[in-house]
């Protein structure tokens, strides 16, 4: 593909995918199909030679499209929002042209000044104090990690690096491994599992903090599992889950909409989360209705 032919499959492509987006809501949420079923669709090796631009798209909606999860559709009420418009479109365009791979400051210094400014209007968005910001003079400053539960581990390992650090300086005969045999990490009791996770990558033991009545962790629990474990060395929620459970597979099943489930003290939850951005208050009603429909149904069930 040369300059040319690029100007104008570029043109196609954002057609197709204004087209895409326009036409969304149309789309089947979620999927009917089974684990492996894009593996017979495609040739066992890379082909010798290059397919069409034409074949590719076709390929794309007749192979790829009918696996897709449909994040940006109204009707995905799954999991959580994930950033996307027509300007971060273009930006993605403009950072493939560039390439550069920014791991250092002299492997490209745009790439490390504008993450450090941006980071510090989400902090100050956050209203995070000036501590946490790029300053000439202080250790603030953040970095944009590939996920949540890569920044997750990031914050837990930096952590745990500045404790030793700390301990070392006061106490030079100390081992790193007698220290970490003794560091404790603190997380709500709600928390992601990637938390979990990040602990057991890290070596760090996990303690969990029992939340409120509300979901949240208090300040005072957290003092008193520091004093607790600084001296020394949940109330179980019972129920059953059956009922939300054949719910969640009557909703998904239906394809209509899509919600993933959560667990709050092992309370079997259905999440509803406003994930794209053209959800409108219609779709909310008409998958409000088209839940206590099918719950209706269940639990109609669940009494014969």
């Amino acid at each position: 593909m040369n300059a040319s032919e690029f100007r104008r499959r570029g043109k196609e492509m954002v057609d197709y995918m204004a087209n895409y987006m326009e036409g969304i809501e149309g789309r089947q949420v979620y999927p009917d199909v089974e684990p492996g079923y894009l593996r017979p669709l495609i040739p066992a090796a890379a082909p010798q030679e290059p397919d069409t631009f034409e074949d590719i798209i076709n390929d794309v909606e007749k192979i790829i499209m009918p696996g897709v999860t449909h994040w940006h559709s109204p009707y995905f009420f799954a999991y959580f929002p994930t950033a996307s418009s027509y300007p971060a479109m273009l930006a993605d365009m403009l950072c493939g042209a560039i390439g550069c791979i920014g791991f250092s400051w002299a492997a490209s210094p745009a790439c490390t000044e504008l993450e450090t400014v941006m980071m510090d209007w989400l902090g100050k968005m956050l209203e995070l104090p000036k501590a946490f910001l790029n300053e000439k003079a202080g250790e603030g400053g953040g970095v944009i990690q590939g996920s949540a539960s890569e920044a997750t581990l990031v914050a837990l390992l930096a952590a745990r690096t500045k404790v030793i650090h700390r301990l070392q300086a006061a106490s030079p005969e100390l081992t790193q491994a007698a220290i970490m045999e003794k560091l404790v990490a603190y997380s709500s009791d709600q928390a992601h599992s990637s938390v979990e996770r990040a602990g057991l990558i890290g070596g760090v033991k996990l303690k969990a903090i029992p939340s409120d009545g509300n979901f949240a962790m208090r300040a005072s629990a957290l003092q008193e599992a520091l004093e607790r474990d600084k001296a020394a060395g949940l109330i179980p929620f019972f129920g059953s889950n059956k009922v939300n459970e054949a719910l969640l597979q009557r909703i998904n099943s239906a394809k209509k909409i899509h919600l993933v489930p959560c667990h709050l003290r092992d309370k079997f939850v259905l999440r509803f989360a406003i994930c794209s951005r053209t959800v409108e208050s219609a779709h909310v009603q008409r998958a409000w209705e088209h839940i206590k429909e099918l719950a209706a149904d269940v639990l109609r069930a669940e009494r014969e």
